[in-house]
């Protein structure tokens, strides 16, 4: 969730009051009236070195007589970081798409000054880097701020100030406090973290409101926070976005992802126990065959002649083990409503393009309940850099405001744009069903839309002129 910042001078009051210490105010701002799980616990399910399999105390290798160890097999399973990544991927890997509504030629150069600084942001790597901070770790803040320097042209027009900006998230071993008040706006966001030089480290507090920056910092055996910076922000407005939600995006199929490793641990330790060749002499008198302690990869018996040995085991244990973890995996991403677009399973599936696109309709309508979040965290980053490209590009500032943008998060699945123009074009009875502007949009090759068509009109005109001759 991420909602739209608004101040609230009652309910900051306590930032002025000169009758507390920093300390309380800074444990004030620690009050956060969001649920987000800890990362401390989240990590022991996504982590798969801290699932039961390598920590259960009572499953531990076993120390022989004769000072060897009997190693326990142990098999982890990452799947909980495989959902996070998945669902970033459904989400964002088909990048999100920006669309500004430019009624006339101020509002199209604020628009391409815009795109220009979501370029030079890298916004695609930086959503898919959100995404897994998101699904896995549950909540990120991205901090946005200028840079003063010298004259450049990088995003289309003279500035003096560059924008740049910073992601935190309890992953990196960051702390998010958002501060809400009693309408649930987020009227402050505030971070913590530390930092290490040499043998000193200090730990920082980091406060943004609509209107101030404040740092306190606490250095290594101090006990109390020590205000150093206490700045005003132009903007009017919170440069920062915070976006969270309630659970991971494996949410409780941890246990299946446990059972599957149990099983998959103790089918190895049977395995290993039992999977050592057994040879077998069958005479009456002493033979000198060596023993398994010459060859450590054969073991050694002898019986009397007539005699018999043999394995006596459950025959359908091997089909009844692959049973179980085939359930348990399937029902793992059944339940989270994730494709399982792993090598063995695509390959099984028949290879129309319709075919593939039920594959992902589960998927899909799980981006569809996920992206309400996100396009309010997008929208809101939006307007964030609008208040910054403002004061950046101040002739521009207006259009800034009038331009009409919409953002479009396009759920990933697997298409054949073939097919389906051959369908639309046999229902059209084979005639056109986009103009070439539209044509050229929808490719996207083209910066320029407008330029690439008077190109290809002079072209065309060219041709004309060559036959006529």
């Amino acid at each position: 969730m991420a909602t739209e910042m608004n101040v609230n001078e009652d309910a900051l009051a306590f930032l002025a009051d000169g009758t507390i210490t920093e300390s309380e105010r800074v444990e004030a701002l620690q009050q956060k009236s969001v649920i987000v799980p800890s990362w401390t616990n989240l990590k022991k399910e996504y982590d798969p070195l801290e699932h039961p399999v390598f920590k259960d105390p009572n499953y531990l290798d076993i120390a022989k007589s004769d000072g060897t160890v009997e190693r326990m097999t142990r098999i982890g399973m990452s799947l909980q970081k495989l959902a996070a990544e998945r669902m970033t991927e459904l989400v964002f890997g088909i990048p999100v798409k920006r669309i500004y509504k430019a009624v006339d030629e101020k509002e199209k150069a604020a628009a391409k000054i815009l795109e220009n600084i979501f370029t030079r942001n890298r916004i695609d790597s930086l959503n898919i880097e959100r995404g897994t901070y998101l699904y896995a770790g549950c909540e990120f803040a991205t901090l946005w701020y200028a840079i003063k320097g010298e004259t450049n042209n990088i995003y289309g027009e003279p500035t003096t100030l560059r924008l740049r900006s910073k992601t935190y998230s309890p992953m990196n071993g960051d702390m998010i406090y958002p501060l809400f008040d009693e309408y649930d706006d987020l009227i402050a966001l505030s971070f913590m973290f530390s930092r290490t030089k040499g043998k000193l480290t200090t730990q920082y507090f980091d406060t943004y409101t609509a209107d101030k920056h404040l740092q306190w910092q606490k250095k290594s055996g101090g006990s109390d926070w020590e205000a150093v910076i206490g700045e005003a922000i132009a903007l009017k407005k919170i440069p920062a976005v915070y976006c969270y939600r309630p659970t991971p995006i494996w949410e409780s199929a941890s246990n299946d992802v446990y059972e599957i490793e149990w099983t998959l641990s103790r089918n190895g330790n049977y395995i290993r126990k039992n999977g050592k060749p057994l040879f077998v002499v069958f005479a009456d008198e002493e033979i000198d065959h060596g023993t398994s302690k010459d060859n450590s990869s054969l073991a050694v018996k002898q019986y009397p002649k007539g005699s018999s040995a043999q394995y006596v085991t459950w025959e359908q244990s091997v089909e009844s083990i692959k049973l179980q973890i085939e359930n348990l995996y399937r029902a793992f991403f059944t339940q989270l409503q994730l494709p399982d677009m792993s090598f063995d399973t695509m390959k099984t599936v028949a290879m129309s393009g319709e075919s593939r696109k039920m594959m992902f309709i589960d998927a899909y309508l799980k981006v569809l309940k996920e992206k309400g979040r996100l396009l309010e965290c997008l929208d809101r980053e939006m307007n964030v850099i609008r208040a910054f490209a403002k004061v950046m590009f101040p002739k521009y500032a207006n259009a800034f405001d009038s331009l009409n943008i919409e953002q479009i998060i396009t759920p990933f699945t697997i298409s054949d744009e073939k097919e389906l123009i051959t369908n639309i074009m046999t229902a059209t009875g084979g005639k056109p069903i986009v103009s070439q502007r539209e044509g050229i949009a929808n490719l996207g090759w083209s910066d320029d839309i407008e330029a690439t068509m008077v190109e290809l009109q002079q072209e065309s005109a060219a041709d004309l002129m060559e036959a006529t001759i």
